[in-house]
């Protein structure tokens, strides 16, 4: 079924029947759109077309006029156009070719805006450098290893506040033909979703004149646009790879495609034709296959020019992984790995050029192995088919790294990193403790998986988890909360590995998932200086002492990589090894001694072997669940911010669903189940950067 727009008025289509055999009904424009609906070969249209809305001189110099002159310039009747890229930071991308891309989208004629997605300094320097119409926007999910997560692209794709929407690789240039055809579409009135396969280029000794419109050659000269058209059928030759793939779609709130797009790591294969493959089989679009135009390329020498020395991702273990994640996930979601039979009949149609007019065949029975939407990525031979029977059923994904490799990774400069247990029980919990974490830019945090459900979840959402093969087996889903033999079990794993990676040189702060943060707590943490451990009072009186017997809570604290924390933890990992009991008792009675023997005022204790100092953290910076009653609140937020709170901690509640309930109704609700994405205000401009600032912190 075809879904009419409702994002932007658009012209209203004529009165009339459809064309024999379209299968769509009406594909009329204006008058003034010139399309006439033919009837050769399957159903065909002409767009008549008036290149580049440029006089014939313009054409002929290759000047690309101001949005003062003929055509679609800012604040005419063409379309609003958005053009989102995630640039690669180098080695593996080029700030030289990034810029050349990012210059050829704002000399595209119209109205051309530009949104950078990530946080690398590159991109904040070009946003800075080429003016208010790039903007950066840092709110973009990331993978530990940095890489933009493809369904949050685009999700801020969809919100963009334009007529049409544009995915790009960062580093392709845009030639003007893709602003013709965009506004030419654009006077459709059904949603529709455009793809074109870029082309590489062995030689392009281009470049665009500081005024932004001029093509130049390398001595200087013009270069006309028949000269880039000679080029484009005489030198270049298709990537066979997922990037460069170029896509486009019309009214970016409306829907793309009816499931659920996953977790695809941006740039590592398989995506792009997953969703042209999925907007396809949704059946709710027109899909134009746009691939027999060039309307960009990718500059391979120009990079060499600029002293750059590109590198292969795929070949590093991080890049392996990244591949095999994203074919793992094309081979289990939707039907790219399957034959579903359609209700209605094909809405995919094929974009030729013949002199000036657009000629749009329908393709009645699309062979998948034919088009752009099927084609392997370039991965190694022995990861074999991604559609194969074992690979989509009984495959399993796995990270390359050791637990020493991540901590190299995610440590701090104090080499600091912060530590979450979780099972399966907690998969939702976890990811919302990890959705803020990346808000709060926090990006020092390791999970360790008591399961391997858990694991391969994390794998896929692109966290720097590892496995303890000495965790508990059956861990129950809904009975593992606290005061259970379940409980007791899990929380020994916590002290276990917090004490294997202090000896491995490493500061923890262990958080559980249920711990909510408001601004990030290490600084303040490392701040108390060596010798010194750091925890959570679980102490509810309102006043009084923090430090009383059995009130340190063993889900929030900061240990440092000293003889005096490792020899302690060392006492309490065999005191709770012996005992019957969760390991929380044990920190106490090891650390203040049995019925406080060692507490030192109100707030502190002094572990008499050792001499480390324990100190009982502020409950209004670091409140746990049965504080003030600040969960019962009808502002939580508020109430905390008030307070100046660090974290809150959604303890003293028993049982997994009631923990679950409120948490999300006190509005601390970060991730999207259904989604799998982190929650975002698209519309907040104050993550946005226009220059070369900091990013903007949204804590």
């Amino acid at each position: 079924m075809l879904l009419s727009s409702h994002h932007n008025p658009r012209p209203r289509r004529r009165e009339g029947r459809p064309a024999s055999g379209s299968g769509v009904g009406e594909l009329a424009l204006p008058l003034a759109g010139c399309l006439v609906l033919l009837a050769f070969a399957a159903a065909a249209a002409v767009l008549c077309s008036s290149p580049y809305g440029a006089s014939s001189s313009h054409r002929r110099h290759g000047i690309l006029p101001s949005s003062s002159g003929s055509g679609v310039g800012v604040g005419a009747a063409g379309p609003s156009v958005t053009i989102l890229s995630a640039p690669l930071p180098p080695p593996e991308g080029s700030p030289a070719r990034l810029e050349l891309a990012v210059r050829s989208w704002l000399a595209l004629q119209g109205n051309v805006s530009v949104v950078l997605l990530g946080a690398h300094p590159s991109a904040h320097e070009l946003a800075g450098k080429l003016g208010g119409r790039v903007t950066v926007d840092t709110a973009v999910d990331l993978s530990f290893t940095g890489t933009p997560f493809f369904h949050s692209m685009v999700a801020r794709a969809q919100a963009a506040d334009s007529d049409i929407s544009v995915l790009v690789d960062a580093e392709i240039v845009l030639l003007p033909e893709t602003a013709t055809l965009l506004k030419h579409f654009s006077k459709i009135d059904r949603d529709w979703f455009i793809f074109s396969m870029s082309r590489n280029s062995s030689d392009f000794p281009y470049h665009l004149a500081d005024n932004g419109r001029q093509w130049l050659h390398a001595d200087g000269k013009d270069v006309s646009l028949k000269k880039l058209q000679e080029i484009q059928t005489d030198n270049w030759a298709a990537d066979g790879s997922d990037r460069g793939l170029i896509v486009a779609w019309n009214n970016p709130t409306s829907a793309l495609v009816a499931g659920v797009t996953p977790s695809f790591l941006n740039g590592r294969g398989v995506h792009n034709r997953w969703l042209i493959n999925e907007v396809l089989s949704s059946e709710t679009r027109l899909v134009f296959d746009a691939s027999n135009l060039v309307l960009g390329l990718r500059p391979e020498n120009f990079s060499s020019k600029q002293d750059f020395s590109s590198s292969r991702n795929a070949s590093s273990p991080a890049g392996s992984w990244e591949y095999m994640v994203n074919r793992h996930l094309a081979a289990v979601y939707g039907s790219y790995c399957y034959e579903l039979p359609r209700i209605h009949t094909t809405m995919l149609y094929k974009v030729v050029k013949q002199f000036e007019d657009y000629l749009l065949s329908k393709v009645e029975e699309p062979n998948l192995s034919d088009s752009v939407t099927n084609k392997e990525q370039n991965a190694p031979a022995e990861e074999g088919s991604l559609c194969r029977k074992e690979n989509s059923q009984s495959a399993t994904v796995s990270l390359p790294y050791s637990l020493e490799m991540l901590l190299q990774l995610a440590a701090d400069r104090n080499r600091s990193v912060v530590l979450a247990v979780a099972g399966a029980s907690y998969r939702d919990m976890l990811m919302n403790w990890v959705c803020r974490l990346r808000h709060l830019r926090v990006a020092n945090f390791v999970v360790c998986a008591l399961d391997q459900e858990t694991y391969e979840f994390s794998v896929l959402q692109g966290l720097p988890v590892f496995r303890d093969p000495l965790s508990p087996k059956n861990v129950s889903f809904d009975d593992c909360h606290f005061g259970t033999q379940c409980f007791q079990q899990v929380t020994k794993v916590k002290s276990r590995i917090v004490l294997k990676i202090l000896r491995l040189g490493y500061n923890v702060l262990l958080s559980d998932v249920d711990v909510y943060w408001f601004h990030n707590p290490v600084p303040f943490l490392h701040s108390l200086g060596p010798a010194t451990f750091a925890a959570q009072s679980d102490e509810f009186n309102g006043t009084g002492p923090v430090n009383l017997p059995r009130r340190l809570n063993s889900g929030f604290y900061y240990a440092r990589s000293d003889d005096a924390t490792i020899t302690a933890m060392e006492m309490i990992v065999k005191h709770a090894t012996n005992s019957g009991l969760s390991e929380q008792p044990s920190f106490y009675d090891v650390l203040c001694g049995e019925d406080g023997a060692n507490r030192i005022g109100g707030d502190k204790c002094l572990e008499p072997n050792t001499n480390l100092v324990v100190v009982f953290l502020s409950r209004d910076l670091f409140p746990n669940g049965a504080y003030r009653g600040l969960w019962e609140r009808h502002d939580v937020l508020s109430a905390c911010r008030e307070l100046g709170c660090f974290i809150i901690h959604n303890n003293w509640v028993r049982g997994r669903r009631k923990k679950l309930q409120r948490q999300m109704a006190s509005g601390l609700w970060d991730y999207d189940p259904s989604s799998r994405l982190c929650l975002q205000n698209w519309s907040d401009a104050s993550r946005l950067s226009l220059q070369n600032d900091e990013p903007v912190s949204t804590d």
